[in-house]
């Protein structure tokens, strides 16, 4: 048995006693073979090898990007500051001469795998950091798509209607239901005489700015936007989405309309379009859900309490805002009324008491 060879037996009896399992090669291909297959946590490395030089052993094992961080320890006769000098530049992090110092030796390979553990924990948080990054840009664009498709269908649908489609379940609080509802109907006075002698593009200008005017309103006030028909509008305070005092929530709303419309009315005027601005306000329990069929649904009211509100917009003149008693006693003293008396309105068999939305406090 050789010197190298004595000094590797001895050096795995001491690893082997201090209890790190340890394997050996006897020559550079070997040792670069072991070493792609198990991935040890340190290496001892001696310079005189067989066939592949420790120094050209360890420039590879350094440069293979497949193993990770794997700690070298130069085990070797030469003491060379030279030898020193191109082991270290092979890659080397350590360099133990002959004759070793077995408690030297295990002192190295103790400090080594500190430095590997630290390396492989270090390593494994960026990895977790990385996937907790590559998780929160998901949720991020997720988010981001999820904002653009309820932007695109707030186009097409009310903004509580849209979200509720979008949720994880939207199912139950779409599906057919009876609940105490406030419905607010508004149109144009004297848009069908207006569109009978205007340009269609004139007809279409006031429609967008009399849209644009309204829905903004309709928005800054949380109500369900049901649909625009024509110059007709219909909005819905408690449904889809519970809301508190939806009654005030309505009067206000309506004056706030009247506002914008008394502005918008004298710009047409300028433009001789003779236009005005009525609303019917009505509260009571209606029947609301989807109405459609398969390749095409609108979310929409039924009942009495539709009726009234439509009723009492088609009697409203330019400026009225006309509410039934429900929402009169709803509004208490949030409001100035006035008695209208008792209407007969169509397709209702008993006359309505109404009163006039003087201004809201």
């Amino acid at each position: 048995m050789d010197d190298n060879e004595t000094n590797r037996c001895l050096l795995t009896a001491r690893l082997d006693a201090e209890g790190y399992k340890t394997m050996e090669a006897e020559d550079g291909e070997k040792t670069l073979a072991i070493v792609r297959e198990i991935a040890p946590d340190v290496v001892l490395l001696d310079v005189m090898m067989p066939k592949i030089d420790g120094f050209e052993v360890c420039r590879r094992l350094k440069a293979d990007t497949t193993l990770g961080f794997v700690p070298i320890i130069m085990v070797t006769a030469r003491t060379d500051s030279q030898d020193v000098v191109t082991g270290l530049n092979a890659g080397a992090d350590e360099y133990l001469t002959k004759p070793v110092d077995h408690a030297a030796l295990v002192a190295r390979v103790h400090s080594m795998l500190r430095i590997k553990e630290l390396h492989d924990r270090a390593e494994a948080q960026a990895a977790e950091l990385a996937s907790w990054n590559r998780t929160l840009e998901q949720r991020v664009a997720e988010q981001v798509a999820q904002i653009e498709r309820v932007s695109r269908l707030k186009r097409f649908l009310s903004p509580q209607i849209a979200e509720l489609i979008l949720s994880s379940s939207p199912n139950e609080s779409l599906e057919t239901h009876r609940r105490q509802v406030t419905i607010v109907f508004c149109d144009l006075r004297g848009f069908t005489a207006f569109s009978e002698v205007a340009e269609p593009e004139e007809v279409m200008a006031v429609m967008r700015e009399y849209h644009t005017a309204l829905g903004s309103v309709v928005h800054e006030f949380e109500g369900t936007l049901e649909r625009f028909m024509g110059d007709g509008i219909m909005v819905i305070f408690g449904d889809p989405i519970p809301c508190p005092d939806p009654c005030v929530r309505a009067v206000q709303m309506a004056a706030a309309m009247r506002s914008r419309l008394s502005e918008l009315s004298s710009k047409w005027r300028r433009e001789s379009h003779e236009l005005g601005f009525g609303i019917g306000i009505a509260h009571g329990y209606a029947t609301l859900g989807p109405i459609g069929f398969e390749g095409r649904c609108e979310y929409s009211a039924i009942g009495t309490v539709v009726n009234l509100a439509a009723r009492l917009c088609a009697e409203a003149r330019d400026g009225q805002i006309l509410i039934d008693s429900k929402v009169r006693a709803a509004i208490d003293d949030r409001a100035t009324t006035q008695t209208v008396g008792e209407l007969m309105l169509k397709g209702l068999h008993r006359p309505i008491t109404a009163y006039n939305v003087v201004e809201t406090i």
